[in-house]
């Protein structure tokens, strides 16, 4: 095969070879010396960041041991915010024993740490004792899984008074059960019609909204007699976590719609029997207590196969192994909130008033290391609670997405970003809600369907549909860029896979890479006409052509994605900012803080630094796909 296309190749191509050698040789001296210069700025970039940081967290335990004036207005702002947060303090010395807890859900967690290490080991001791004892298969192991998690939800949503306790348990979880055996019906009775998913959606938004609307229900409703509960509420508002139950609702009701009809977009999870989608496996689904506060989300179906034959992805070395990277993790996040102070700074200018407007006295620059050091505690803060809940599924015999499996710091583009942040819920919106209102067809239109869904799953807060809604306008342009892209390389492949003379490639054609075009023949000796293997010989060559002819289109390409994703990066931080600290108000003034004088030094280091890392990424990118 080989000695065919050499005939074809005219001898000059042996300098053209040599010459393109010695270019690929001078081309990796200089990616080698790219390399280097960027792990050099990220290095210095880093070490400015936790000076700076360092700086306003000190600032603030100053001010909190004595009376001393700091002219620092960035200091003085930290000072009031952390004295709010810590009346009566006078030396700190709180402060710097806890750390940064001043976000509620980290604090929460953190604080009931240990009970929950010591429930979750009891559960599953004994779910997987049980199995093994009784050889249990999904109606089994459902029973017992319902057993369990009501156990776990009389302490999540009861009373902290034994004298109340029966009482109070029976009524939250009878809001619970009512929903949910509400959702089982409809999806029983119209789940074969054509009017099922516009049913089906209406029923779910309406409670999910109904739940945050009345804050869970009171108790008054079921009779006067019965107000005095409202006052003997759980360690966790039963409303919150069913945020999580109306997800899996949904998907029970899909998988058993799709289960009974021949159009099915995804055969990776439709293996499940008739008799799995029995009122007691979803009930188990619903409530699974490993998974029910915060997930990872799983499809019904794929929980109900492995709730029948466990999952086998992961030995027992491995969730060790999972589970030592966690504590490493946790120690990591320890030592952040120790010494740098982000989160507090972002709580108290968000939710308190009068402070609110302390964000104007804030330098440019301090906004920036602030709203960048916030993101990383958001990611890393999830990461530890994701991966924790996740670890005790694993255990459990049930494997669930991973969140989070790609840091934050490695995304430079909004679709990677969301694929890889809260990961088994963007699997979820692909499954449930994006491909059934029309995937790809209408992605232009779905993305702002999809994204305030997400908003209102969240929260009734304006801050966080505007949040959504800017991540929109932000995702439009890259969707249209990337389409654009991908239109051009099609054509252009399909231009270069013509030859220019009649039928045989002339020189400037042909491959200049024997390694190709030895591959392909290998596949050209198996076709069994001439004419066929020509015509592939001919895409062979025209291919590697491509490639030789493209290395400036590629260099341009890769600058160009390089601003673009230092501007990507800028959004998604103002996206963020807006939904999560300043609110939708302060759009205005954030863009006018860094549009002033003092301010676009540091807009054009932002974007300066954003694009040195998105650069950095691509390399880490190309190492990968090397080595594998």
């Amino acid at each position: 095969m080989v000695p065919l296309l050499a005939t074809k190749i005219k001898p000059h191509n042996k300098i053209k070879r040599e010459e393109a050698e010695a270019a690929a040789a001078e081309a990796m001296k200089l990616l080698k010396g790219e390399v280097g210069f960027l792990i050099l700025y990220a290095a210095a970039f880093y070490a400015f960041i936790i000076h700076r940081s360092l700086q306003l967290s000190r600032g603030a335990i100053i001010m909190l041991s004595s009376s001393v004036c700091v002219l620092d207005a960035s200091f003085l702002i930290a000072s009031i915010l952390l004295t709010l947060r810590f009346e009566n303090v006078t030396t700190g010395q709180r402060f710097r024993a806890e750390g940064d807890v001043s976000d509620a859900q980290w604090r929460n967690f953190r604080g009931n740490f240990p009970v929950l290490t010591g429930v979750f080991t009891m559960f599953t001791l004994i779910a997987n004792l049980l199995r093994t004892s009784f050889h249990l298969k999904a109606r089994g192991m459902s029973i017992i899984w319902i057993l369990i998690s009501f156990t776990y939800l009389a302490y999540l949503h009861g009373a902290w008074r034994c004298s109340y306790l029966t009482s109070v348990v029976s009524a939250s979880i009878i809001f619970i059960l009512a929903i949910a055996s509400m959702n089982f019906l409809l999806v029983k009775i119209f789940a074969r019609t054509k009017y099922f998913p516009f049913v089906f959606w209406i029923f779910n938004i309406f409670f999910l909204l109904c739940n945050r609307v009345y804050e869970g229900y009171s108790f008054s409703i079921i009779g006067q007699r019965w107000a005095y509960l409202d006052n003997f509420r759980g360690t966790f508002r039963w409303h919150i976590c069913f945020n999580f139950v109306v997800l899996r609702m949904i998907s029970f009701g899909y998988d058993y719609h799709w289960a009974h009809r021949e159009s099915r977009f995804d055969h990776k999870e439709t293996g499940v029997q008739n008799d799995m989608y029995a009122f007691t496996t979803y009930l188990a689904y619903l409530v699974y207590a490993p998974l029910y506060l915060t997930g990872p989300i799983v499809s019904f179906n794929a929980f109900a196969s492995q709730l029948d034959v466990p999952q086998n992805n992961f030995s027992a070395k491995d969730i060790a192994w999972y589970g030592l990277r966690w504590v490493f993790s946790l120690l990591l996040m320890e030592l952040m909130t120790h010494l740098f102070y982000y989160n507090a700074f972002a709580i108290r200018f968000s939710f308190s008033v009068p402070i609110s407007g302390m964000w104007k006295e804030l330098y440019p620059m301090d906004v920036f290391i602030i709203g960048y050091g916030v993101l990383i505690f958001m990611w890393l803060k999830f990461f530890l609670i994701w991966r924790y809940f996740r670890f005790w599924s694993l255990i459990c015999g049930i494997e669930v997405p991973e969140n989070m499996p790609r840091c934050i710091n490695n995304c430079y583009n909004l679709e990677t970003f969301w694929k890889n942040w809260h990961a088994s819920y963007n699997k979820w919106l692909v499954r449930y809600l994006y491909i059934p209102l029309g995937g790809t067809r209408r992605k232009l239109l779905n993305v702002w369907v999809v994204f305030t869904f997400v908003a209102i799953w969240h929260d009734l807060e304006w801050k966080l549909l505007s949040w959504a809604w800017l991540t929109c306008l932000f995702f439009i342009p890259e969707m249209i860029l990337k389409s654009a892209t991908n239109a051009f390389q099609g054509i252009a492949v399909l231009a270069l896979s013509l030859p220019k003379s009649g039928g045989e490639l002339t020189a400037e054609e042909a491959p200049l890479s024997v390694d190709v075009t030895a591959k392909i023949g290998v596949l050209m000796e198996k076709l069994p006409t001439l004419r066929a293997k020509k015509q592939i010989e001919s895409l062979a060559m025209a291919d590697a052509h491509f490639q030789v002819k493209s290395t400036h289109g590629e260099f341009v390409v890769r600058e160009l994605s390089a601003v673009a994703g230092a501007i990507t990066i800028t959004c998604l931080m103002v996206a963020n900012l807006v939904g999560f600290v300043i609110g939708p108000s302060g759009i205005s003034w954030l863009i006018s803080q860094f549009l002033k004088r003092e301010g676009l030094p540091v807009l054009a280091g932002m974007l300066l630094t954003f694009y040195v890392g998105t650069k950095l990424m691509f390399h880490i990118r190309d190492a990968k796909q090397s080595s594998s």
